[in-house]
């Protein structure tokens, strides 16, 4: 190391020593927060890099380590994964320079460069060379689950053969068991593919809400109040316990040529041409169109044609309990339309931008969705909004 640079990375740790020494305490607002988080994935890179080349050097070899990532995982006390993950992505890094750039810049932080690097394989290397710039741009612009999502599409379309392998890989992945214990009790753990896991988790999820409005009835009963979550007689998980053994009593008992319920495709026309390619459950994850064969016999299927200015016609079915506006609503925004927030559209509410009682319309165009949450502070922030100019109150 020459001398000079022995020097900078003093420089470095005696600022960081200074930095410390101010406390924590005193850069807890956000912009210190956004700035702490861009000189992270600044060191980050650099660390990255720094190791790749160390790789590089053979240096670690003096002292009769196999790898660079063996010293590492040994000088550094990091794991032994966690090296070999480092090492292979500085070197990933080489063939990929502007997401190496844009990390060392802080516009992207790791998990995204390691997204793109995990996508660069030996059929997308052509593409990736092309793309590249382009989806560095998504990831410095995008959440990282929006990014991640237009990341999964890029690959399908890079590599088509190649998803619809890696999407009979996740099905042929899943897998289940449950076992007693020496003290009796079960145990258990399931690996499944996107489809089949968000079959077992819808129904989960119905049948522990079911248990949980039903605590808060024989709580609020008891205490003759509403009652505190530690008040209820159960805990989420325990509830989630109950739901699984609801679940195989209620397979018991049903007939063997009953009605089974069946998934819903929903095709939407035009969308493409419009806003990209999509093929997702509705929490978000990306299939391989593959991953959808296995369902067609047995599925449902409807119909949404989009327009210009966003407006989306759904074909009515009895099927679709909220109606074909709410539908419709569902299928544009797809999750939560709060800037911080997540939610599935199933999990949301439907909101009049212009409020209804200020004779907002219920219409597509006047319509999105919103988490209870969001929802309820959407309005308390109205009802603390000061009167119009001129207006008295009643």
């Amino acid at each position: 190391m020459a001398s000079h640079d022995k020097t900078e990375l003093q420089d470095f740790t005696d600022s960081l020593e200074a930095l410390i020494a101010a406390g924590a305490e005193h850069h807890g607002d956000g912009e210190s927060i956004t700035a702490l988080h861009r000189a992270l994935a600044r060191l980050d890179a650099f660390v990255t890099e720094a190791t790749a080349a160390f790789e590089a050097s053979e240096e670690w070899a003096a002292d009769g380590a196999k790898t660079a990532a063996a010293w590492v995982a040994t000088r550094c006390r990091v794991p032994r994964a966690t090296a070999r993950r480092n090492v292979r992505l500085g070197r990933a890094l080489r063939q990929l320079p502007s997401c190496a750039e844009a990390w060392r810049e802080g516009r992207i932080g790791r998990d995204q460069a390691r997204a793109i690097a995990g996508a660069r394989r030996h059929r997308t290397a052509s593409s990736m060379a092309r793309d590249e710039s382009m989806l560095v741009s998504y990831a410095a612009e995008m959440g990282f689950e929006d990014f991640y999502r237009a990341l999964s599409y890029w690959k399908q379309l890079a590599d088509p053969e190649g998803s619809d392998d890696a999407e009979e890989a996740r099905r042929v992945a899943r897998d289940a068991f449950l076992e007693p214990s020496i003290s009796g009790m079960w145990l258990g753990q399931m690996t499944l593919d996107p489809i089949s896991g968000s079959i077992v988790s819808a129904e989960l999820k119905r049948l522990e809400q079911e248990f949980f409005e039903a605590d808060c009835a024989e709580a609020a009963e008891r205490l003759g109040r509403r009652p505190r979550t530690d008040e209820l007689a159960r805990t989420s998980a325990q509830r989630r316990a109950d739901a699984l053994v609801e679940m195989a009593t209620r397979s018991r008992a049903a007939a063997p040529d009953g009605v089974r319920p069946a998934p819903l495709f929903s095709v939407l026309v035009g969308y493409e041409t419009v806003h990209g390619r999509i093929c997702e459950l509705e929490n978000g994850t990306v299939l391989a169109p593959s991953a959808l064969d296995p369902w067609m016999d047995s599925a449902y299927f409807e119909r949404a044609i989009f327009r210009l200015g966003n407006r989306v016609d759904v074909s009515v079915r009895a099927r679709l309990f909220t109606g074909g506006t709410r539908r419709a609503i569902e299928l544009r925004d797809r999750m939560c339309t709060h800037p911080y927030c997540y939610e599935p559209a199933e999990d949301c509410q439907g909101d009049h931008i212009d409020p209804y009682a200020a004779g907002g319309l219920t219409t597509q165009e006047n319509g999105r969705l919103l988490c209870g949450f969001h929802n309820r502070l959407r309005n308390q922030s109205e009802r603390k909004r000061p009167p119009p100019a001129g207006s008295s109150a009643a």
